[in-house]
This record gives C-alpha cells, sequence and structure tokens, in this order.
C-alpha cells in the first residue's frame, strides 16, 4: 500500500508471487503481468494523491508457508473488504502474495 513500493516494478516484483492472480473490487482479473505493469498508475501509486488507510488486519495461517491476510481499506471515500493469500517458497525466505481479492463495501453500510 506504499506509494513508494506501487510504482516501483521492481519493488512489486519482490512481493507478488510470480503465480499471482487478483480479482479487483471492478471485478477485473489481474495477472502477475498485467498487475506489474499497471499498478505504477493505479490509485494510491502517487504520493500526492489519495492514499490507502488500512483496518482490522488479521492473519490466519492456513498450512506451513501458507498465512490468509484480511482487512479493510478505504481510498478516496471508498471502502473495500481484502482477502489475500501469501505464500513463502522455499527457495525465496521473502512472503509473496499469491492471490487477492477486493470487494467494494456499499456507502450505506456494512
Amino acid at each position: 500500500m506504499d506509494p513508494r513500493v506501487r510504482t516501483s516494478r521492481a519493488e512489486a516484483r519482490q512481493l507478488l508471487d510470480p503465480e499471482f492472480v487478483e480479482v479487483g473490487a471492478s471485478g477485473r482479473r489481474w495477472s502477475y503481468e498485467a498487475m506489474l505493469a499497471e499498478l505504477p498508475d493505479m490509485s494510491g501509486s502517487s504520493e500526492e494523491g489519495p492514499r490507502y488507510v488500512p483496518s482490522g488486519m488479521t492473519g490466519v495461517v492456513l498450512a506451513p508457508g501458507v498465512v490468509h491476510l484480511t482487512y479493510e481499506t478505504t481510498i478516496g471515500g471508498r471502502r473495500a473488504r481484502r482477502s489475500s493469500l501469501w505464500r513463502r517458497s522455499d527457495e525465496d525466505a521473502g512472503w509473496r502474495m499469491y492471490y487477492h481479492q477486493a470487494t467494494p463495501v456499499p456507502s450505506q453500510g456494512d
């Protein structure tokens, strides 16, 4: 969610699993390649623009090396509930996002 990471394909590449898939709040399905190509131009990618504000972050270990993270974000007055799967492979010590889904929250409530 840090604009410095979002605008850097090199930094984003380190956080996204090569098999990454996302279903965005718009309903669009994103691949690893598409996300890296467009991420620097998306909302929340500018120091001057609106920024993602996360809340209610919780994580559950599903299996060794696999964590399910859920949280809510607000950006520009729009809320979304988010769910992501993070995994760590043996050949690389870092955690990478394998799957992400965002669901818009209606403005009138939960």
